[in-house]
């Protein structure tokens, strides 16, 4: 395998993540005036369960597959990381069934723990198929990905979302009439359509790439034992990786699903009508929580390309080159992170009204979440790259523990903050940026520790700090100035406009810096 850095399987992924999260938008901004703060409850109650489902079945795989695919790269070894693809294709399978049947059949215990959320059980049903196709298709992703192939996971995740926002959006809108817990339910089904149309994309790629793949491996030679014995490795190296991996990213999901919990009840023991209740956390979660959606998926390709290039620069024992990427990739992460995350705290207000036009109360309500969650952004864009970083050295635990500590911070911000009444819903979204900065914090210092890797603070952190700070200033002193020269014109024209000013400004600003 070639030796070079993950920014090319970066730059594939991320753009990927720009269409997808594109038509997210397509997807949850109609999705959102069509069927209210209410009716996306409903939808984000089963998506909080949905994706704590999948993140038990699911998430720890490709990153597993990934790395031992990498690892028997380095060596060589094709016909061994070829094992690891059939090996994981039977796990994830037995895995995914299980999560299905659990979520189908036990709606109504899982929504037993949310006051006022019944009516989600819809949801929920509609789209728990999508936990048995997922997990599946990790398995795909995670072989290429291995071979620092981006281009197979990127497709299916376009083909996935497109199917998911042409579904879903046309499912709610012919249920709409029936009620909007039946709306929402058909909206939640579109993300199965998606993964069963995902799955078939990638499948097609790799059934066309058999007999390349086959070539390759006769001429690289059997390497290593095939048979039980092998198998039964190979299958032990994955869970190995995979389970911390799983654990750690099934914290935050699963603070989620606390937050549910804990602001349902807390607000409805200080007196909050349940609609105010399904309102307020609708605006949380449904409003605010996407728009921060697009730096994760960029930051998220850094670190998901990172696992396979420092997995395999580690295993070779090539240590320059290792720091090398660890010290691109968090440079990286900030350059994208840090003008997202100042960007959309100074417009919070304009994004969202721009957004969501048919909801302008909602919408307003929503943005000081918003503002509130940006500001995570620049800590999360951190700790993605650097549980990247971990878990290429084989230090999977390390980043569980350190989100752990982490979410327990965020438990104890969010209990207290939430019956604070002039902050309420709020305590939530400052418990989070807590978490994300906990996290962020203890991640460079265990890859500091454990890689020995030095970070120059001028070029990684303050440069693009300046540079997003001009940013910034230059975004919302343009917004009242087109605001002005609009007059009568739709105040979304001064916002774009804005972003756009914002955007030419901040690419400018990072090469006159040097960031």
């Amino acid at each position: 395998m070639a030796k070079k850095t993950f920014m090319q399987g970066a730059v594939i992924l991320a753009a990927a993540g720009v269409i997808i999260k594109a038509l997210g938008a397509v997807f949850r901004i109609p999705l959102g005036n069509m069927i209210s703060d209410e009716g996306m409850g409903y939808y984000q109650t089963a998506y909080v369960i949905y994706v704590m489902f999948l993140v038990l079945s699911n998430t720890g795989m490709p990153v597993a597959i990934s790395r031992v695919v990498s690892e028997r790269l380095a060596v060589s070894d094709r016909e061994g990381a070829h094992r690891v693809f059939r090996v994981s294709f039977l796990l994830v399978s037995a895995i995914g069934l299980a999560s299905f049947l659990f979520c189908f059949f036990q709606s109504e215990f899982l929504l037993g723990f949310f006051p006022n959320m019944e009516n989600a059980s819809y949801s929920i049903r509609a789209i728990s198929p999508a936990l048995l196709i997922v997990p599946v298709m990790a398995s795909f992703r995670g072989y290429f990905q291995g071979m620092q192939n981006m281009r197979p996971t990127a497709n299916s995740q376009i083909v996935e979302q497109l199917f998911r926002v042409a579904v879903g959006l046309s499912l709610a809108f012919f249920l709409l009439p029936k009620g909007e817990q039946f709306a929402a339910a058909g909206a939640a089904f579109g993300a199965t359509a998606g993964a069963a149309f995902g799955l078939a994309a990638i499948a097609l790629i790799y059934y066309f790439s058999r007999g390349r793949l086959r070539a390759a491996r006769r001429a690289a030679g059997r390497r290593g034992r095939a048979g039980a014995d092998s198998t039964r490795r190979t299958l032990f190296r994955i869970l190995a990786i995979a389970v911390p991996i799983t654990i750690g990213a099934s914290i935050m999901p699963i603070m989620n699903f606390i937050d549910l919990a804990l602001i349902t009840n807390r607000l409805s023991d200080m007196g909050w009508a349940p609609d105010d209740v399904r309102g307020a956390y609708g605006q949380l979660t449904g409003f605010a929580n996407p728009l921060i959606n697009l730096p994760q998926i960029l930051t998220q390709s850094v670190a998901m390309s990172l696992v396979p290039a420092v997995a395999g620069a580690y295993k070779r024992g090539d240590t320059e080159f290792l720091r090398h990427n660890i010290r691109l990739g968090l440079r990286t992460s900030l350059v994208i992170g840090l003008p997202c995350a100042l960007g959309i705290m100074t417009l919070s207000t304009q994004i969202m009204e721009m957004f969501f036009p048919a909801e302008k109360e909602a919408a307003d309500s929503a943005a000081s979440f918003l503002f509130i969650l940006a500001f995570g952004i620049i800590f999360l864009s951190a700790v993605q790259t650097l549980t990247g970083v971990l878990q290429g050295v084989g230090r999977q635990m390390t980043p569980v523990r350190n989100l752990f500590v982490g979410a327990a911070v965020k438990v104890a911000v969010t209990w207290v903050l939430i019956a604070v009444p002039s902050i309420n819903v709020k305590g939530a979204a400052i418990g989070t940026v807590t978490a994300y900065f906990v996290a962020a914090a203890l991640n460079l210092a265990a890859v500091r520790r454990h890689t020995g890797t030095s970070f120059e603070i001028g070029k990684t952190f303050v440069k693009p700090a300046v540079a997003a700070l001009v940013m910034s200033l230059v975004a919302g002193g343009s917004y009242r100035l087109f605001s002005l020269l609009l007059g009568g014109a739709p105040a979304a024209f001064a916002t774009a406009l804005a972003v756009v000013a914002g955007v030419i400004v901040y690419a400018a600003m990072i090469f006159v810096s040097g960031a």
